[in-house]
């Protein structure tokens, strides 16, 4: 039973595995993204990549859930309108990158969003205009949808385009965390459905990724009582300097 819900690991790294997704609940909860991320870099240090690909997905799509219909189903379903263009093109890039999980050297999909990643969030904290005009905004849409899509089906990460675009558009904090959870979701129940179809969801994976939702759901709420006190300038403040950590780590793991 153990080894079903473990993937087979070992019972230390099967608790360290529930104590890094507590905290990256936890984290989302309170900004509304880099669950995936933080997820991703800390099971690279013990787990195999397929087990810590396989592993974020049911918490990614249940915490997910839970954010995007937090304030109703109406304003999910305006979110959803609004941004169309950058969904479409997520989950159509995840279902044609979602094959190549396993071709694609880990390193070269982390450094390629790692660095842009960082010198945009960088940039921005430290006060520099970097608003999208809005006669490009379509078209940024598409393009940094694509992109997360891409980068989505290979490693199960598409937040950072999203928050690029969000940050760049000056949306404010409800509609960046409604926004996020939407788009997330609909990539969430993408990726699963193409990893049904690879291979890497099997009897073993999907138990790990569902005992992973616990710790998920309870770090999510004490977060969401964090996200409720932040202002929308403290708000920004903590999402560009998450993205910023998470950039370097990105960079960090690819190049070590």
């Amino acid at each position: 039973m153990f080894d079903l819900i473990s993937g087979g690991m070992s019972g230390h790294a099967f608790l360290a595995a529930l104590a890094v997704t507590l905290f990256a609940g936890f984290v989302k909860g309170a900004v509304g993204f880099a669950m995936p991320m933080i997820l991703v870099s800390a099971f690279a240090v013990f787990l195999p990549q397929h087990l810590a690909l396989a592993g974020l997905i049911l918490p990614t799509l249940v915490t997910n859930l839970s954010q995007a219909f937090r304030q109703g189903v109406g304003p999910a379903v305006e979110t959803t309108r609004t941004y169309r263009r950058f969904l479409i093109a997520t989950v159509a890039c995840i279902a044609i990158s979602a094959p190549f999980a396993d071709m694609i050297p880990r390193f070269v999909y982390l450094l390629m969003l790692g660095l842009p990643i960082t010198i945009f969030a960088a940039l921005q904290l430290m006060g520099k205009s970097l608003a999208i005009q809005l006669h490009h905004r379509d078209r940024a849409e598409w393009g940094l949808g694509v992109i997360g899509g891409l980068y989505g089906g290979v490693s199960g990460i598409w937040g950072p385009p999203l928050l690029v675009f969000l940050l760049s558009t000056g949306a404010d904090k409800l509609t960046m965390i409604r926004a996020q959870g939407v788009v997330f979701l609909i990539g969430a129940v993408t990726l699963l459905a193409a990893h049904l179809t690879t291979g890497l969801l099997n009897p073993q994976t999907l138990g790990f990724s569902a005992v992973l939702c616990l710790p998920a759901l309870v770090g999510l709420f004490i977060g969401y009582r964090v996200q409720d006190r932040l202002d929308q300038a403290r708000f920004r403040r903590w999402t560009q300097g998450l993205l910023v950590v998470t950039g370097l780590n990105m960079v960090r793991l690819a190049l070590f």
